[in-house]
């Protein structure tokens, strides 16, 4: 799948932030929290002239912890470009920052981008229920959709077990409610570890298996030398964190904040334009995604279609439609790969393994959301075009929310899903490209007239076979309930936005 953060309670990972980077930079954006499996998140709205006093009450009760280790508990905070405006950030400032994330989520066009529309199928009945609700665009009209709940903040907490969580998220609402902001929305959210140690999402797979590695500058090994790029899962850092080299070559732009509107020296002129301070520096753009998932309806219809004409079992049609088996083992003709040590391989292409799907269908979720060189036409060019998978490379937080199925086969009325959660610096080449050009576009690959099979409308799946191939009908299992692009800001930019509104120094 790919929604989650891990398939097992690592340490921090496999690369780290340098000293200089990590003490800036918020704890989400170099660790899943692995090692905290309860977490919630609280959707903060702010009332209209507020500031960012508020900030200050939330980080004493619940502080924001930094990247330089393991905190327990540990906290986030990011903000909606809606958010930052409530707040008092100046125009100059705020136009400073992402088209994409000025104009939301739900700005008419990414809405049809990202098939976040009622005509598809994939939106919660009534519609999604939170936003931003900047009812802006950057044409001047107003082009957004209004959600019946705001978010202006969002605050995650993590810990250890649920009565840490609970006395957390107690101290959490009475920070805001003394700082005049108020929850309008919460999910409990868990990694729910099963017996192997493994984090599976609701439908039953192992989720988070696959992650980009940055490299860069700012980047080092666990032991902390400088870490080499990964052949198969290397991105740039700029591609994670605003203001260091992007896949591009250049630094990945972030906002910036006049000095007549912060004299803080910790907030850095490195990389700003003269009279300027850069207020995006070692932070990220965050995606969240409430997504319902209908489990019972997932495997009734995997039920359905093998009985009506196949005498292959469900099992054996879901992990096509996900591209991986249950334990998340990579599908190859004729089997699996054999897993490395205790956990799932992932170090593959799929020229080399399958590539004409045999195994994993061209159209499967995770082929669709990685296709690594799958979209390769011959040997020579398979390197070039992993390559240029790797520039559209997202780093997921996610974790599920609602309580485990007792019988995947009977709907018993609970609302679970997962939160979807990304991190990237270019929301369009990165999480929307992913999006609107792999997993929803119809024309994917050698495909006609199909999506992503997890995420997208109802409609026909190629399972490739060498006799013949199947082409069972699937529905749709996930729909989108409420999201939102948020700014997770550097701790030094965090400092600054407390302060708002800024006086003009003269």
């Amino acid at each position: 799948m790919g929604f989650g953060p891990v398939t097992r309670p690592t340490s921090v990972g496999s690369w780290r932030l340098t000293p200089a980077h990590a003490k800036n930079t918020q704890g989400l954006l170099a660790s899943p929290f692995g090692h905290l499996p309860e977490a919630c998140a609280l959707f903060v709205q702010l009332s209209r002239g507020g500031t960012g006093a508020w900030i200050a009450a939330i980080r004493a009760a619940c502080p924001i912890t930094d990247a330089t280790g393991q905190a327990t508990p540990s906290a986030a905070m990011a903000f909606t470009w809606s958010g930052l405006e409530a707040m008092g950030l100046d125009d100059a400032t705020l136009a400073t920052f992402s088209p994409a994330f000025q104009e939301g989520m739900h700005q008419i066009d990414r809405q049809r981008r990202l098939s976040d529309i009622a005509e598809s199928g994939t939106v919660l009945e009534g519609g999604p229920r939170w936003g931003g609700n900047p009812a802006r665009s950057l044409t001047g009209a107003v082009e957004s959709l209004s959600t019946p709940i705001t978010v202006h903040a969002v605050l995650l907490l993590y810990a250890e077990d649920t009565a840490t969580l609970a006395a957390q998220v107690v101290m959490a609402e009475a920070a805001l409610k003394t700082g005049g902001a108020t929850v309008s929305h919460r999910l409990a959210l868990s990694l729910r570890y099963d017996a192997t140690k493994r984090a599976r999402e609701h439908f039953g797979f192992a989720d988070g298996i696959s992650q980009p590695v940055p490299q860069g500058e700012a980047i080092v090994s666990d032991s902390g030398s400088p870490l080499p790029l990964d052949p198969l899962h290397g991105i740039a850092a700029g591609d994670v964190l605003l203001g260091h080299c992007n896949a591009q070559g250049e630094p990945a732009p972030g906002p910036m904040v006049s000095v007549a509107l912060c004299h803080m020296e910790e907030l850095t002129k490195q990389g700003a334009p003269e009279g300027f301070r850069n207020l995006g520096l070692d932070g990220s753009y965050l995606v969240l995604r409430e997504l319902r998932q209908d489990v019972a309806a997932f495997w009734m219809s995997m039920h359905n279609e093998m009985a009506s004409s196949n005498p292959i079992d469900a099992i054996w049609l879901a992990n096509r439609v996900v591209g991986r088996t249950m334990d998340g083992d990579p599908l190859i003709p004729g089997g699996t790969l054999p897993p490395l040590g205790d956990d799932p391989r992932n170090d593959f292409t799929y020229f080399a393994t399958d590539p004409h799907g045999l195994g994993c269908p061209v159209g499967a979720h995770v082929r669709r959301a990685n296709p690594r060189d799958g979209l390769a036409p011959n040997a020579d060019s398979a390197p070039d075009l992993l390559a240029a998978a790797q520039n559209h490379r997202i780093l997921r937080r996610g974790r599920k929310f609602g309580p485990t199925i007792v019988d995947p086969l009977v709907d018993d009325g609970a609302e679970r899903g997962l939160l979807f959660m990304c991190l990237n610096t270019d929301l369009v080449r990165q999480f929307e490209f992913v999006q609107q050009t792999w997993m929803l576009n119809t024309n994917f690959g050698t495909l006609l007239n199909e999506t992503d099979p997890l995420l997208g409308p109802a409609g026909r799946f190629t399972v490739p076979a060498e006799r013949m191939r199947l082409r069972p009908t699937v529905q749709t299992f996930v729909r989108f309930a409420g999201g939102e692009y948020f700014f997770l800001p550097s701790l030094p930019a965090l400092d600054f936005l407390q302060t708002l509104p800024a006086e003009v120094v003269t």
